[in-house]
């Protein structure tokens, strides 16, 4: 360690705004200092830099990366002041948390007529019928958000109960109307600060048709008495945490569940296709939220 060397110097009370102004300019305090005749050895202070500049480059790499605002190693004023840098909240909490209630309106166009999807379940023939339908369903719907956000990686989401009164128009088909009450479970999945949700539904029902079987029109439903299942899956866009939209593929079964046999044979509608929905909450928004 070198020794301070100083001469009688009538402005030595200038050193510390010379040195501040050599780092903000950065020249070389020792040398700028030499010019201005304060009398320090030069040595001295080009010793003392090197010191302080070996103490600040200890702050190691990943210090240097995990940086609130700079990333380069320097400290930035928020770091400094204590304040820490957060993302900012996920905005579906909002959104979708237990007890929240929902009015939904769903209309769909199922012109692809199909095979009983669960046919091999009930050994039933995969095929389709020589009588064509086309369904469109419009269903009102109060859904009951029964849980908050939960689960893990895709999987995470909520779930909300739905309870519809739908009614079908039947364009297409040897019905023309089909009316029914219907129950149903839906997930969705919900990634953080995603306006677009996925989801997956399904649904079941019993309604009345106008059946066409027993006026004599072969393939046509057997019985009045008739029920449905429903199966959807698409994506939820919310606007805010009251008004969203959704769009996705319906599909849709009706059958009396052999009901109607032997005196006529059951032969259900298979149809599926795309469906839009509006949904708006109900009440107050979340308690917490509340100012």
């Amino acid at each position: 360690m070198k020794i301070w060397m100083m001469r009688p110097c009538p402005a030595a009370f200038l050193l510390p705004l010379i040195l501040a102004a050599c780092r903000l300019s950065g020249q070389t305090s020792s040398s700028v200092i030499s010019e201005a005749g304060l009398g320090v050895e030069p040595l001295v202070l080009t010793d003392l830099e090197e010191a302080v500049s070996k103490t600040d480059g200890q702050q190691g790499p990943n210090e240097r990366s995990n940086d609130p605002i700079s990333g380069d190693g320097s400290r930035s004023a928020l770091a400094v002041l204590g304040k820490p840098v957060s993302r900012p909240p996920d905005f579906n909490k909002e959104i979708y948390y237990r007890n929240k209630t929902e009015f939904s309106l769903e209309s769909g166009y199922l012109p692809i007529n199909i095979p009983f999807v669960f046919d091999i379940l009930v050994d039933s023939p995969y095929t389709k019928w020589p009588l064509q339908y086309t369904l469109v369903p419009t269903a009102a719907s109060l859904r009951w958000h029964v849980d908050g956000i939960w689960g893990w990686s895709v999987l995470r989401g909520n779930t909300d109960l739905t309870f519809s009164g739908s009614f079908t128009s039947i364009p297409r088909g040897a019905e023309t109307r089909y009316g029914t009450f219907e129950f149903g479970i839906r997930r969705n999945f919900i990634q953080p600060r995603w306006r677009v949700v996925p989801y997956f539904d399904s649904r079941g029902g019993v309604g009345n048709i106008d059946a066409r079987q027993p006026l004599g029109v072969l393939y046509a439903q057997g019985q009045d008495l008739t029920f449905t299942l429903k199966m959807s899956s698409g994506a939820r866009y919310n606007f805010n945490p009251r008004y969203s939209i959704s769009a996705g593929l319906l599909y849709m079964h009706v059958s009396n569940l052999y009901l109607s046999e032997p005196r006529y044979e059951n032969f259900g509608i298979n149809v599926y296709g795309p469906v839009l929905g509006l949904n708006m909450r109900l009440g107050k928004e979340k308690r917490h939220l509340v100012r």
